[in-house]
C-alpha cells in the first residue's frame, strides 16, 4: 500500500518509493511530508519501510 503527502498513515517508519528516504511518525495525527531527500515534492509516495 502507498501513501500520499497529507496523509495520516499512523505511528511508524515510511519510506520515499523514489530514493527510500524515511519519515518517522511519532503520532496518529501526523502527516506525511513531501520528501526532503529527492526533491519529488507534494508528487511523493511512501510506503512502509
Amino acid at each position: 500500500m502507498t501513501y500520499d503527502v497529507g496523509e495520516k498513515p499512523g505511528v511508524g517508519t515510511y519510506c520515499c518509493t523514489n530514493c527510500d528516504w524515511e519519515v518517522d511518525l511519532d503520532d496518529s495525527t501526523d502527516t506525511l511530508p513531501p520528501c526532503g531527500n529527492c526533491g519529488k515534492g507534494h508528487d511523493t509516495e511512501y510506503v512502509d519501510c
